[in-house]
């Protein structure tokens, strides 16, 4: 299962808090977190960017920082890393199953994706690259 260190994550700040957002915001069953803590952080954060009340519609849980500075970054990931250590919680540790996508591709892309279909015609693989053409073998463009 996937895991992350809350006080060495390997990643930038930003990074590090919009993922455990989104790991708050999102609908998981096997998390080490509970569905209450992770509301807690969601709404702090949320608090520490907007005036208004967090939203209530899960789709529009979602931390935008853009407006933010990087004082209202380091009171988010200071936010989340003391809920959780609170929690005596110091690595999260969760487990997504492979969705389906929620989203239609924009009717700008259906061109691309089509060429991209015709020029790898097997979609099976999903999104894992195609092992490398054989000798003498080269995809055909259009």
């Amino acid at each position: 299962m996937p895991s992350l260190d809350i006080e060495h994550p390997g990643m930038p700040e930003l990074q590090f808090v919009l993922f455990v957002s989104a790991l708050c915001t999102a609908d998981l069953t096997t998390i080490n977190v509970s569905k209450e803590l992770r509301q807690t952080i969601f709404d702090r954060c949320w608090r520490l960017l907007h005036t208004e009340p967090p939203p209530t519609n899960p789709q529009e849980r979602v931390l935008d920082l853009r407006g933010g500075t990087e004082l209202t970054l380091e009171a988010c990931a200071s936010t989340i890393r003391s809920l959780l250590q609170e929690a005596n919680i110091s690595t999260l540790v969760w487990d997504h199953p492979v969705s389906a996508p929620r989203m239609n591709s924009t009717p700008e892309a259906l061109p691309l994706i089509d060429r991209l279909e015709r020029l790898y015609p097997d979609s099976s693989r999903g999104v894992d690259p195609s092992p490398d053409p054989k000798p003498g073998q080269h995809p055909e463009p259009e």
